[in-house]
C-alpha cells in the first residue's frame, strides 16, 4: 500500500476569456504569473501550489504532434476555489476586494469556528478564502 497523497499540487479552473482571469488573478488577487500559452492557458504561483486557469475550448482537442501528451480535459459550469488565509487578514481581503468592485457573497463562521467569505472571479468561478482552520488544517 502506498502512503498517502501529501496534499493537492495544483489546483484547476476555466475561463474563456484568459485576459480578463489573468488580470484578476495577478492584479487583484496578486497571484504571481508563471507562465501563459496563447488563448490555452495562464498558471499562477499560489503558496506552495499552483492555480491553473485553462480555456475549456481549447483543452478538450487533443495535444498537437510533437507536444506533451496531456490528455484533453475540462469542465462546463463554474468551478470552485478556496483560498487559505490567516484569519487576521481576511477583513483585509475582503476590503481589497470590495474596493475593487468584487462582492462578497456569503461571510460565513463555520461549527469549527473558523471564518470565510465567497466571491466571483469574471468567468464565474465561486472562489472563497479561509482560515485554515476551517478543516482543522494548522
Amino acid at each position: 500500500m502506498p502512503s498517502p497523497l501529501e496534499g493537492i499540487l495544483e489546483t484547476a479552473l476555466y475561463a474563456e476569456d484568459l485576459d480578463a482571469a489573468e488580470h484578476f488573478y495577478a492584479t487583484i488577487l496578486g497571484l504571481e504569473k508563471i507562465t501563459r500559452v496563447a488563448n490555452r492557458h495562464v498558471f499562477f504561483r499560489c503558496g506552495p501550489g499552483v492555480l491553473l486557469i485553462f480555456n475549456p475550448e481549447e483543452t478538450v482537442k487533443p495535444p498537437h504532434e510533437g507536444s506533451l501528451p496531456v490528455p484533453p480535459h475540462g469542465t462546463t459550469g463554474h468551478g470552485h476555489a478556496c483560498f487559505r488565509v490567516a484569519a487576521k487578514n481576511l477583513d483585509l481581503w475582503a476590503e481589497k476586494l470590495t474596493s475593487a468592485g468584487i462582492s462578497i457573497e456569503a461571510d460565513i463562521r463555520w461549527p469549527t469556528g473558523a471564518r470565510s467569505f465567497y466571491f466571483r472571479d469574471p468567468a464565474g468561478n465561486s472562489l472563497e478564502c479561509a482560515e485554515p482552520g476551517l478543516w482543522n488544517i494548522d
